[in-house]
């Protein structure tokens, strides 16, 4: 099976640059939530494996970018029918060092590739529990998103990202509840283009010091814009990957 590789040529160019890559055809995007390497809590180096699947029965070009992060290359891999290409560290691989961003998946074809993304933990020889990460095929903009069963505390940490690949400022009110409708506390952040904010949820709401089960309902007239949230096990690092739920709490809808 032919797969060819073409990273090297292409990382001396920003991901900025990736809009004068030349490919034929149509264009079909998917985005990928959050991708990076980072140092997290308890000395975790956090990184994420992708997985592409050519299932067409034609070559693909297929572009990779990482907008929120201004020092990223960017890829274009040809792939033939049936190819699949296994990337263990996509951050590294399009030349980040440390940092964060959604990965923009450009397919030259009407149909996307299949595609799988896994975040892992590792400190010194230890590999912690794989998190999966939802994929967005199709367009995540809602107005009201949802990010439900977080918790703070002791034992669970968590984190959300707001992500905007837009072209103007994107401006989020965001609400915390335990019970639908019933707003605890309430924040308002405002995102520049091709930026992804990633915070705990307490520097988000600092008045709150714990809890279990909690909601956040996000707002926003922003199209581009991308919401999830992890939740992570302090004693053991394992971490689940919370993706955002179209419209208000069940409750709070009726």
């Amino acid at each position: 099976m032919r797969l060819r590789l073409m990273l090297a040529l292409l990382f001396t160019t920003t991901a900025a640059a990736a809009q004068d890559v030349e490919v034929t055809g149509p264009m079909t995007t998917v985005i990928v939530p959050v991708v990076g390497r980072c140092l997290g809590a308890n000395d975790v180096r956090w990184r994420t494996e992708v997985e592409l699947r050519n299932d067409q029965r034609t070559e693909v070009n297929v572009v990779l970018t990482m907008p929120a992060a201004p020092d990223a290359n960017f890829a274009m891999l040809p792939m033939d029918p049936g190819a699949t290409l296994r990337i263990v560290d996509v951050a590294a691989a399009l030349g980040v060092e440390n940092g964060l961003s959604p990965l923009v998946v450009q397919t030259n074809s009407r149909r996307s590739v299949s595609i799988r993304a896994t975040a892992y933990g590792t400190r010194g020889d230890e590999i912690f529990a794989p998190q999966p990460i939802a994929i967005n095929y199709g367009s995540a903009y809602f107005p009201v998103r949802v990010l439900p069963d977080l918790s703070f505390s002791v034992d669970f940490r968590t984190n959300i990202g707001l992500a905007n690949l837009g072209e103007r400022k994107a401006d989020f009110t965001l609400a915390l509840q335990r019970i639908a409708g019933r707003n605890l506390a309430v924040t308002r952040i405002s995102i520049q283009p091709n930026t992804l904010w990633h915070m705990s949820i307490q520097s988000a709401f600092p008045l709150i010091t714990d809890g279990e089960h909690f909601t956040v309902v996000v707002e926003t007239s922003a199209p581009q814009t991308y919401v999830y949230a992890s939740v992570i096990h302090n004693a053991t690092n394992a971490a689940r990957f919370v993706d955002s739920l179209s419209g208000p709490p069940p409750a709070a809808a009726q």
